[in-house]
């Protein structure tokens, strides 16, 4: 039986069977299949990551409130952050450099190269590769920061999105995509704790604002989510086997979970606190500011972890094609077609 047909009335299991290159590019697509539900999901997935990188940039670049608000995070750094602090989180962003990047993909290349999944390889590299470009020239050619707070020539320069968070967080989504099913959420997880501190060090070294992590995390989510959408339609998922992860559950999803909801939650009500709150003239707002900035960007990047792992839910990437063979009665092929004749054999 296919991984797109339902299962036998009678209760019956076979062994999952995947078709002909017919097979999966045309009943693969029907409106109801596996693979066409996968490829819908990422579509969405993908638009709504779309958007919300435009409300966050609207919201706090285009705008004189935005703007003082994140100003206010990168002055409050200065007087919340210890010098030891400081000087950890400019080590950790430093040795993000062009020849760590090249290990990472080649460590993609290697895992899916010894995996022999070529299409998944391809999607890997391409979600650090396509993302990483998209940022430099989003970074560089289309998005602006007009200068609306009249803020110091220091706090003016453009920096959304973040290539530091965006390279952390596509070698992480790569991982996800080009290693087994049964391991994925053991190493996105660890990979993850890498890309979240590196997200949350961005804002604690003054390099980004909070904008430019939650930017990246966002571009980079809807590039893996586009890049899975081409996967499936050309029926290369399939339905992973019903098995039970509860050390995943564990050491992943609460962990992660916990840090998505109190970093997004805590960070949200420390924002209306120092934008609508606190006067301009507070001492307190750089503080409060800084607070919120950090706990929007960790939250972001453990909130964005949390939307693949669930997107990819129950999702093989590693469906691979094999000759189509017929069961049951065998019947000449101008009476029978491509499809097996038992009544209880449904194509979905």
């Amino acid at each position: 039986m296919a991984p797109y047909d339902r299962l036998r009335t009678d209760g019956r299991t076979q062994s999952l069977e995947t078709g002909t290159w017919w097979y999966a590019n045309i009943a693969g697509e029907a409106a109801d299949s596996f693979s066409a539900r996968v490829r819908k999901r990422m579509q969405r997935a993908c638009l709504a990551a779309v958007l919300l990188l435009a409300v966050v940039y609207a919201g706090l670049v285009l705008t004189a409130t935005g703007q003082r608000w994140e100003n206010a995070v990168l002055t409050g750094r200065l007087t919340d952050e210890t010098l030891a602090a400081a000087h950890e989180a400019n080590r950790t962003l430093q040795h993000i450099t062009v020849y760590s990047l090249a290990v990472a993909m080649l460590v993609l290349t290697v895992i899916g190269m010894l995996r022999r999944r070529y299409a998944l390889t391809l999607a890997a590299l391409g979600t650090v590769g396509v993302s990483l470009f998209l940022a430099e020239v989003l970074k560089a050619y289309v998005l602006a920061r007009p200068d609306l707070a009249h803020a110091p020539a220091h706090l003016t320069h453009n920096s959304f999105p973040s290539g530091h968070t965006t390279v952390a967080m596509s070698v992480m989504f790569g991982l996800a995509l080009v290693v087994p099913y049964r391991v994925r959420g053991l190493a996105v997880g660890l990979c993850a704790l890498w890309a979240t501190a590196v997200g949350a060090y961005t804002v604690a070294a003054g390099w980004h604002r909070p904008s430019d992590t939650i930017g990246a995390d966002l571009l980079v989510l809807a590039v893996a989510c586009g890049l899975v959408a081409l996967l499936a339609r050309r029926g290369k998922v399939g339905p992973a086997r019903s098995r039970r992860f509860p050390l995943r559950t564990v050491f992943v999803i609460v962990p992660f979970g916990i840090a998505a909801v109190g970093g997004l939650g805590a960070g949200m009500v420390l924002l209306v606190d120092s934008m609508f709150v606190l006067e301009a003239t507070d001492p307190n707002l750089p503080h409060v500011a800084y607070q919120a900035g950090h706990g929007l960007a960790a939250g972001a990047s453990a909130a964005a972890t949390l939307v693949l792992l669930a997107l990819l839910r129950h999702v093989d990437l590693d469906a691979v094609p094999t000759p189509y063979r017929l069961t049951g009665t065998i019947v000449p092929a101008e009476e029978a077609g491509p499809f097996p004749t038992e009544a209880d054999h449904e194509i979905s």
